[in-house]
């Protein structure tokens, strides 16, 4: 039985993830550091790290590999993921756990290393149709994506083109979904209007990424050979703008709530956004206060149009079939409407 070491298991990607890896009847260990796992699928084994100690570390690279002698893979997936906070934050959990995993990938033979980076390593601006090829240039004041690129760096660096491979989802979606789909649904609760900002006027390219797709990503880049030294741009490939996943949110959250459309100048947003984020950082927090935080504006105005030609072929090669943006809508409606029905019986 092959064996798969996930960090971050206890979150939403690495949740996903970890349950692929289950179903395909790998040996799964997940690390979790403070808060329950969102999924915990049988014979699965957690592990209790974090990936900041790189003592605790290699602890947790040792109790996996304990079971036959052998580690196939790590699929890192823990990561600070957020549009604010200071930049030493970002680094002491988004690159330098990587540095760590590159020397105990070389030290205890794993197989293959897998890097869950972002999209966002491209730079927000607008994109039409570019693929893996587009040079790294993240927006530099957003932590997040320096240092995702950072990470990456590390990676290449450090590891022959056999052991590694980059996965670089867009913006990912699904169910129990509980950053972006909750941020907007929270945004639209609160806001009479969708409202856009610039010159696309909402039309612009939203790239969504189901969940379980960049879980099948995440597998066939730890196993397959094509996948090997590669970049990965995981994006569903319905084009979906920024308006129609708002109203896709606002459809499946609020049904009886009509919205009409506001389109404000640029400039408006990146004020508002400057504000938001300058307070949710001052005070300490991991998330901002509200929306729009200022990286957010950036990211909703921008079209941001990528190629995911790479992984449509991996996915090809492999038998492997994607979710599509019509399954992810039913599943997102199944599960609001089965918590609306416990919170029903609760009461």
């Amino acid at each position: 039985m092959s064996t798969v070491l996930v960090t971050g298991a206890a979150g939403f990607i690495g949740g996903a993830v970890a349950e692929d890896f289950v179903a395909r009847n790998w040996r799964v260990y997940g690390t979790v550091h403070r808060r329950p796992p969102m999924r915990s699928p049988s014979g699965m084994a957690w592990l209790s790290t974090d990936i900041r100690d790189a003592n605790r570390l290699e602890q947790a690279v040792a109790a996996a590999k304990a079971g036959d002698g052998r580690l196939d893979a790590i699929v890192h997936c823990a990561a600070r993921a957020t549009d604010i906070g200071p930049r030493r934050i970002f680094d002491a959990v988004n690159t330098e756990p990587v540095r760590h995993l590159v020397s105990l990938a070389h030290r205890h033979n794993v197989g293959r290393l897998v890097l869950l980076s972002t999209t966002d390593v491209y730079g927000l601006r607008d994109h039409h149709g570019g693929d893996e090829t587009l040079p790294l240039a993240p927006f530099p004041r957003n932590p997040y994506p320096v240092s995702k690129a950072a990470a990456e760096t590390i990676v290449r660096a450090g590891l022959p083109p056999e052991r590694f491979s980059i996965i670089r989802p867009a913006q990912v979606w699904g169910a129990d979904d509980p950053t972006l789909t909750a941020r907007v649904a929270a945004f639209l609760r609160a806001s009479p209007a969708i409202v856009h900002f610039g010159p696309w006027r909402g039309a612009n390219r939203w790239p969504l990424a189901h969940v379980r797709n960049v879980a099948k990503a995440c597998f066939l880049a730890a196993t397959r050979s094509e996948a090997a030294g590669q970049a990965l741009n995981v994006l569903d490939s319905e084009r979906t703008s920024i308006d129609e996943y708002y109203r896709i949110v606002a459809r499946i959250f609020m049904p009886d709530k009509r919205f009409r459309t506001v389109c404000l100048p640029l400039g408006v947003g990146l004020a508002v956004g400057a504000a938001i984020s300058s307070v949710s950082t001052w005070l300490g927090r991991d998330r901002p206060v509200s929306d729009p935080s200022h990286y957010a504006v950036y990211a909703v105005s921008r079209n941001l149009d990528f190629s995911n030609r790479r992984m449509l072929d991996l996915f090809h090669i492999a038998g492997e079939r994607l979710v599509t943006r019509d399954e992810g809508i039913a599943e997102l409606d199944r599960r609001k409407h089965r918590d609306c029905g416990s919170a029903g019986q609760q009461s």
